[in-house]
C-alpha cells in the first residue's frame, strides 16, 4: 500500500464484465469535453476500467448541455441528474451538467467494482436524480492539525497553522465525489486562533487552490466563520449585527474574500452556544445575525448555513424545569419565516447531541417557513469513536423516514430536507465527518462504511442499509461472497449491539466526561450540560411530559400524545420522555430493570460474537485490513464489558432488585 489507502476508489482487477463490449465505447452527452469536471470524469473512467478490466474505453461526446441556472435548491438536483442507457455496442451517459456526467461515471465504476453485470444493471435506462440538493461534510479540523472529536489521526488539511495541498487532497475529492458529496466545510465550527484569519490574505492563495480542486469534482467549498471577527481581527468593539460599522466591515471583507476565492459557496456559522459569541450578546435574534451575513453574501451567489445548536450550557442540575432538549425549538420556532431566502438552518437529528438513541428534533416538522438542513454525525463521538464498530446508516434511515405530521403529504424528514415539503429554496443534509490522516482515512476500516454510506444515502435516500453495506464491503474489503455476507452481518447488527451494552431506553449519556468514550453512569449527572438521567432508588428517566418540562408537547400530533403517554411511548425512547419506576412493564413485557440487565448482558455477548466472526475471516482478508479491525474489536470488547458490568452494578445497587436470571452482577 501507499502512505494512505484508496478505499473504494482503489480499483483492483475484476472478473465480471470483461467481455462487455459496451464498456469499450462510452458516449457522454450534456456538457463540454473541455469542462474540468468532465475531464476528471473521463480520467476516472479510463483509469478505473483499465485497472479493473484492462479496458481503455473510447470516449466520445455528443451534444453539450447548458448548466441550469440555480434559482432554488431543487434546481441543484435537476442539474445533477443523469441517465445511463445500454446500447448494443456502447453505454450512453446523458447528464444535465458536468456534475451529472461525473456521477454517472462513478455509477458505472461502482457497478463494475461490485462485480455486477453491466447488461443487467443498465438493461433498462437508468435515471438518477439526487435526493437532496446539498450533500455536505462538516470537518471539525483545527489549523494546528488537531481535530475536535477526531478519531482517525490528525487533519490532512492543516499542519502547524498552514493549509496542506498534496496528492491526498485530490484523492479526498475523488473519494467523496464518488459517493455524491457536493459540499465540504473545511474547518471547525468552533472558529478560533489561526482559523479566524482564514478570511484574510494570510490564507487566500491556498484556499483558492483548494477550491479549484474541489470544483473539479463538483464539490462546493465552504468555511466556518468566527461571528466575532469584527472584534477579533477587525479592530471594532462590537459584533452587533444591526450596527452599521459592523455591517460595513463585513461588506468590505466579503468583497475581498469572494474576489480572492471565486469558488467559495458560503459559510457555516455557530453562534451563542458553548461559549461562542453571537447576536444574543447584543440583544438581537439569531435571524438578525444570519440575515445580516446572508444579505451581504447574496450578491456573490453564496449562502449562510446557521447551526441550531444554541442553548444555555450553564444549567443547574437541581433545576428540573429547564430542559436542554427544548433549546433548539424554543430559540428558533418563534423566528420561523424571519430568515432570508439564502439562509439555511442546520438542525441536529436529535434535540441533544448525537446519542445512540434520541427522538427526532421537533424543529424538523416544526419549522414551516424556513430553509432546513439535517445534521448527523459520522464521527461516532458517542457511538464508539471508530473503535467500536457502529454502522450508522440504519439509524439515518430511521431519521429520514420519521413522519413529522407537518403536512398531509410529504411529511417525513426526508421530504423536508429534500425541499419537497415546503418547496424550500435551499435544503439538504450534512454530516460531521470521521476522516483524518490515518492510513485508511477513518481509523477503523469498518468506520469507512459510515463515510461511504452517508454519501450514498444522501444521494439516493431510497437505498437500503443492506445495499449500501454490500457496496462498501465489495468495493473496499473483499469480493469473497462468504466474507461479504459475514461482514455485512457485523455491520447491520452493530448499532443495536452498541445500544444494548451502553445507554438503555433512550436515556443517553452515561459517558466518561470530556472524552465521551467509555462508561461513567453519573459522569454528567451533576454537571452543567443538562444531560441527566435522574436515577434514584425507585426509578430512572427525565419527565418531559406536560407534567415535567413539556418537551413532549413540542411535536405535531399524534407524536405529541404518543410521547407524552408512557403507555404509548416506544420502549426505545421511554426514559427520554418519562421518569419511571424500575418495576414499570414495557411493551416488550419486561420491567425496566430487567430490560437493563438483559440488554447489557446480551450486548456484551453479541460484541464477542461479532469479534469472533471477524477472527474467522483472517484467511480471506488483506492482512492489514484484518489486523486493523481485529485490534479495534479487542478494545471494543474491553469497553463493552465495562459498560455491561458498570451499568448493571449501578442499577442493581440503586434498585436492590436482583436479575431474575441470576447472572453475576458486581
Amino acid at each position: 500500500m501507499k502512505d494512505y489507502a484508496k478505499l473504494w476508489v482503489g480499483y483492483t482487477p475484476k472478473k465480471n464484465n470483461r467481455d462487455c463490449s459496451a464498456l469499450s465505447r462510452i458516449v457522454m452527452n450534456g456538457a463540454s469535453e473541455n469542462d474540468r469536471i468532465v475531464k476528471n470524469a473521463v480520467s476516472e473512467l479510463k483509469d478505473g476500467l483499465k485497472a479493473m478490466l484492462d479496458i481503455v474505453p473510447d470516449v466520445t461526446f455528443g451534444m453539450a448541455g447548458t448548466d441550469i441556472k440555480v434559482t432554488k435548491g431543487a434546481d441543484i438536483q435537476d442539474r445533477e441528474e443523469y441517465s445511463i442507457t445500454l446500447n448494443t455496442d456502447s453505454l450512453v451517459i446523458d447528464g444535465k451538467s458536468a456534475s451529472g456526467i461525473l456521477y454517472a461515471v462513478f455509477d458505472i465504476l461502482r457497478t463494475v467494482a461490485c462485480e455486477k453485470s453491466i447488461e443487467k444493471v443498465y438493461a433498462v435506462k437508468k435515471t438518477v436524480r439526487p435526493s437532496n440538493p446539498l450533500r455536505m461534510l462538516n470537518h471539525w479540523d483545527n489549523m494546528d492539525g488537531s481535530i475536535e472529536r477526531g478519531y482517525s489521526g490528525k487533519s490532512f488539511f492543516y499542519v502547524d497553522n498552514e493549509i496542506v495541498i498534496d496528492e491526498r487532497t485530490k484523492d479526498y475529492a475523488r473519494l467523496i465525489a464518488s459517493v455524491g458529496i457536493n459540499a465540504v466545510v473545511i474547518n471547525n465550527v468552533n472558529v478560533k486562533d489561526a482559523a479566524s484569519y482564514m478570511i484574510t490574505d494570510r490564507y487566500f492563495d491556498k484556499l483558492a487552490q483548494l477550491g479549484e480542486i474541489f470544483a473539479g469534482y463538483g464539490i462546493g467549498l465552504y468555511m466556518c466563520l468566527n461571528y466575532a471577527s469584527t472584534i477579533e481581527i477587525g479592530g471594532l468593539d462590537s459584533a452587533d449585527p444591526l450596527d452599521e460599522k459592523v455591517i460595513g466591515w463585513w461588506k468590505e471583507k466579503m468583497a475581498e474574500v469572494f474576489a480572492k476565492i471565486p469558488t467559495l459557496k458560503g459559510f457555516l456559522v455557530k453562534a451563542d452556544s458553548e461559549g461562542r459569541p453571537g447576536p444574543f450578546t447584543y440583544g438581537r435574534t439569531q435571524a438578525d445575525g444570519a440575515n445580516m451575513l446572508a444579505d451581504i453574501v447574496k450578491e456573490y451567489g453564496a449562502i449562510i448555513i446557521w447551526r441550531c445548536f444554541v442553548y444555555n450550557c450553564k444549567q443547574d442540575w437541581r433545576d428540573k424545569k429547564t430542559d436542554r432538549a427544548r433549546a433548539g425549538y424554543d430559540n428558533f420556532i418563534p423566528m420561523d419565516g424571519d430568515y432570508h431566502d439564502n439562509v439555511i438552518l442546520q438542525i441536529k437529528n436529535g434535540p441533544m447531541d448525537f446519542q445512540i438513541r434520541e427522538p427526532i428534533s421537533p424543529l424538523l416538522g416544526g419549522l414551516k417557513k424556513t430553509n432546513q438542513m439535517l445534521e448527523v454525525q459520522i464521527a461516532q463521538e458517542y457511538t464508539g469513536q471508530q473503535i467500536d464498530v457502529c454502522y450508522l446508516i440504519p439509524e439515518f434511515k430511521e431519521i429520514l423516514g420519521f413522519k413529522t405530521y407537518c403536512s398531509e403529504n410529504d411529511d417525513t424528514v426526508a421530504d423536508i430536507i429534500s425541499g419537497k415539503t415546503f418547496n424550500s429554496r435551499y435544503s439538504g443534509i450534512a454530516a460531521v465527518t470521521n476522516t483524518g490522516n490515518d492510513l485508511n482515512w477513518t481509523g477503523n476500516y469498518l468506520a469507512g462504511a459510515n463515510l461511504f454510506g452517508f454519501g450514498r444515502l444522501a444521494f439516493e435516500t431510497e437505498l437500503s442499509s443492506e445495499q449500501i453495506a454490500e457496496e462498501f464491503v465489495r468495493m473496499t474489503i473483499t469480493q469473497d461472497d462468504a466474507a461479504v455476507k459475514a461482514i455485512m452481518d457485523i455491520l447491520l447488527r452493530s448499532r443495536e449491539v452498541y445500544e444494548r451494552y451502553t445507554c438503555p431506553l433512550g436515556i443517553g449519556w452515561m459517558v466518561t466526561p470530556a472524552t465521551h468514550y467509555g462508561c461513567s453512569v453519573d459522569g454528567y449527572e451533576y454537571d452543567r450540560w443538562g444531560t441527566y438521567h435522574r436515577a434514584d432508588h425507585l426509578g430512572i428517566g427525565v419527565d418531559r411530559t406536560d407534567k415535567g418540562t413539556g418537551y413532549a408537547l413540542l411535536y405535531n400530533e399524534p407524536n405529541a400524545s404518543m410521547y407524552n403517554d408512557p403507555e404509548k411511548c416506544p420502549d426505545e425512547l421511554v426514559l427520554f420522555f418519562h421518569h419511571l419506576p424500575y418495576t414499570h412493564v414495557l411493551h416488550s413485557g419486561k420491567t425496566v430493570i430487567q430490560h437493563i440487565y438483559d440488554t447489557h448482558f446480551e450486548g456484551y455477548a453479541e460484541a464477542k460474537e461479532m469479534a469472533a466472526t471477524w477472527d474467522s475471516l483472517k484467511d480471506k482478508l488483506d492482512a492489514e485490513i484484518y489486523e486493523n479491525v481485529r485490534e479495534r474489536f479487542e478494545r471494543q470488547l474491553v469497553n463493552a464489558r465495562e459498560w455491561c458490568d458498570q451499568v448493571n452494578s449501578y442499577f442493581f445497587r440503586k434498585s436492590g432488585i436482583p436479575d431474575e436470571k441470576g447472572r453475576e452482577i458486581w
